[in-house]
């Protein structure tokens, strides 16, 4: 696997020189400071790929090329994204860069209600607590018919929760939770979400899968051109936010858009937390079953709690498998030796320790020493199975 990290462009406290330090050989970024809708113009590209290769690396993933709510509904100024779209991805193959990840959540991008949760280690992790984010949907957003989305247990603590809160941990909590995260469309405010989550309300999980696979039918001819392979990353977490509907959460779900568009650029990230997340999803079934549709990989982990709930652990300790799905993606490399395909892997949200828990530059689960432990846990793994397979094949 090719060892990458995600860097946000020269503005990211996190320099060039340093993940190259840290041992990735791989970029993954965006230009996030296109508007989401609009066309990544070929110089920009052509800038951002520069600056990547002058400092010894190579642009192997974008994460993202994020869509706008309007291609999400198809309403609005939709058809005129997509053409942007379809431009964007045209530059982006001109430039070489060939694997594309996005999502296609409504609403909101991936969503925790703690962004600085204190382990035993006193570092500090990701956490999404089922608990604290229905007190804000139920009792702070109030948003309509919220009670008939939770079970009893969870609003009655929800409740209790409510009550406990001052305004300012009341404020922390709807900042983590609908602010905007990087690659995503903005930020909202309550009555903005509000006014969102009821857009969204038209469609259930069956409309709302359609929607996705117009998308990729609209957007796929162009991405077989520029030789782009369009790789959507799961649901994060992979259950229902706000009552909206959920359609990249399971194994079956990737089966039905796979099914629906069977073009070879249309592929899978597998995200090891965000499928990880739900008990039920086999991660090494997973992997196997879509071997050929998968390009890129975040691997982390997470503990999970019997109501929903979880954290981010580290990533060699947790629920989640993470030897086992390493060696299934080596051997997916091995399959392919002959095409000599290279999946590339990132290690993500690494845990904030020390003093980067006092940098406000950093973005949450973006700290440096977090990702550079979480890559060396991986590298090992990576070399030692791969001595193992390759003693094995002689």
């Amino acid at each position: 696997m090719q060892e990458t990290w995600r860097w946000f462009g020269p503005q990211d406290p996190i320099t060039l020189e340093q993940i190259r330090q840290a041992g990735a050989t791989g970029i993954v970024s965006a230009l996030n400071n296109i508007a989401t809708g609009e066309v990544w113009p070929a110089e920009e590209i052509e800038q951002r790929k520069r600056v990547i290769e002058e400092a010894g690396l190579t642009w192997s993933v974008v994460e993202s090329v994020p869509l706008h709510n309007d291609i999400k509904t198809r309403s609005g100024d939709f058809e005129r994204m997509i053409g942007n779209y379809c431009e964007t991805l045209k530059n982006l193959g001109e430039q070489g860069i060939h694997v594309v990840c996005y999502n296609f959540m409504p609403v909101v991008d991936w969503t925790r209600t703690n962004l600085r949760y204190t382990l035993p280690d006193r570092s500090e992790a990701l956490r999404f607590d089922i608990v604290d984010f229905a007190a804000y949907d139920l009792y702070v957003l109030r948003r309509p018919g919220a009670d008939k989305d939770y079970p009893a247990d969870v609003v009655k603590r929800a409740e209790a929760y409510y009550e406990s809160l001052d305004e300012a941990t009341t404020e922390a909590l709807e900042r983590n939770i609908i602010a905007g995260l990087p690659g995503g469309e903005g930020s909202y405010d309550r009555s903005s979400i509000l006014a969102a989550i009821d857009h969204f309300n038209q469609f259930d999980n069956d409309a709302y899968r359609q929607n996705l696979i117009a998308f990729l039918r609209d957007i796929t001819p162009a991405a077989e051109a520029a030789g782009i392979k369009m790789v959507i990353h799961p649901d994060d977490p992979p259950f229902s936010l706000f009552g909206l509907p959920r359609v990249v959460s399971t194994a079956e779900d990737v089966r039905k858009l796979r099914a629906a568009v069977s073009s070879p650029s249309n592929g899978l990230t597998l995200c090891a937390g965000s499928f990880g997340a739900r008990g039920d999803n086999d991660l090494v079934a997973i992997a196997k079953e879509f071997s050929e549709h998968i390009h890129f990989v975040h691997l982390r982990n997470i503990r999970r709690e019997s109501d929903g709930s979880f954290y981010e652990s580290p990533h060699l300790d947790g629920d989640n498998d993470i030897v086992g799905l390493v060696s299934a993606l080596l051997d997916i490399e091995l399959n392919a030796r002959e095409d000599g395909r290279v999946i590339a892997m990132r290690p993500d949200h690494g845990h904030t320790m020390s003093a980067e828990q006092n940098d406000p530059r950093l973005q949450p689960g973006y700290s440096y020493a977090g990702r550079m432990k979480g890559l060396a846990e991986l590298r090992g793994v990576i070399h030692a199975l791969t001595r193992v397979k390759q003693t094995a094949l002689g």
